[in-house]
């Protein structure tokens, strides 16, 4: 992860002078919608490169120790050894941003990696995620406890009520426990931005939860109607912008939620390079959560690879 972001003083009056021109929001996602993806061996190239910035994620009621050793295992090594060789590529070269799962499975999680011998950031949600509706002292304490199991980074919730309502203090506050129950840990701040209602709220809980201390803010938790879209990316993204050359401080974005295929990757990969430019293109600074992502993109290196595609039984787990 990149340098800290220490957070603000919450400034309410920065806050309340945000307007955002839908329309304009609309148009530059048109742009991005049009745009036509790189070919061949480049298109591998930015492939290869998109995997390395994906938290591999399982958040499913059924997870178990097992199938967290399976997902750690497959974050480790994401891409079959055979097609990275054919590529010229060193398998340790690629590997997923990090893995992500429940507060309760987190030990399983570092056991797992470190039972492979391998270095890899282990991601909580907390917060009582996906709502966020729990009490604000069982909220922190799920935080505390997650790294205290060994998460090196909290994904987090915000209170929704708090931004539809425009209690902006409340909300700082909040995410300013949250932030110091992190302590080492770097906070990944999700905003739920299909329970906002405006672009302009999706724009402010932006900038509050960066104000706040947020190393990340995160579109969504894949659980609402509406989860990433280029509208909202294009508002955050220049939320984080403005925040940047205000305070020098760089804070990280991560989509997440209904982003499934190889070309839609690209597509963000470009978004980002645009809205905020080269330096945001780490995974230090850009995640995307995705849970089958990965697969349509290890199917389409296959085709690079060997010039036809592969049925996903033939893409097996590494």
């Amino acid at each position: 992860m990149s340098a800290r972001n220490p957070g603000i003083s919450l400034d309410l009056e920065w806050v309340s002078q945000v307007r955002v021109n839908t329309q304009a929001v609309l148009r530059r996602a048109q742009h991005y919608q049009a745009l036509k993806v790189p070919k061949e061996r480049w298109q591998a190239a930015w492939l290869l490169k998109a995997v390395t910035f994906i938290d591999l994620t399982t958040l499913s009621g059924d997870d178990t120790p097992s199938n967290v050793h399976r997902l750690c295992l497959k974050a480790i090594q994401p891409v079959r050894r055979d097609l990275l060789h054919k590529m010229n590529v060193q398998r340790e070269e690629v590997t997923t941003a990090a893995v992500c799962v429940y507060p309760a499975r987190v030990a399983d999680a570092v056991a797992a990696i470190k039972a492979a011998n391998a270095c890899l950031p282990v991601a909580s949600v907390a917060t009582g995620f996906p709502a966020g509706q729990t009490p604000l002292e069982t909220r922190v304490e799920e935080v505390v406890q997650a790294v205290a199991d060994g998460a090196t980074e909290i994904d987090i919730v915000i209170n929704r009520n708090l931004a539809l309502t425009g209690q902006w203090e409340a909300l700082y506050q909040e995410l300013c426990q949250f932030r110091s129950a992190c302590a080492d840990a770097h906070m990944k701040t999700i905003l739920a931005v299909g329970d906002l209602d405006t672009f302009t709220t999706v724009y402010k809980a932006s900038l509050v939860s960066m104000m706040a201390g947020s190393d990340f803010i995160k579109t969504s938790t894949g659980k609402e109607a509406v989860n990433a879209t280029f509208p909202v990316a294009i508002v955050m993204a220049r939320a984080i912008r403005d925040y940047y050359l205000s305070t020098g401080h760089r804070v990280g974005f991560k989509p997440a939620g209904g982003i499934r295929t190889a070309q839609e990757s690209l597509l963000w990969l470009a978004l980002i390079k645009e809205e905020l430019g080269s330096d945001w293109l780490s995974p230090h600074l850009f995640r995307i959560g995705a849970s089958s992502l990965l697969a349509d993109i290890e199917r389409q290196i296959y085709h690079h690879v060997t010039g036809h595609y592969a049925s996903y039984q033939e893409l097996p787990m590494a």
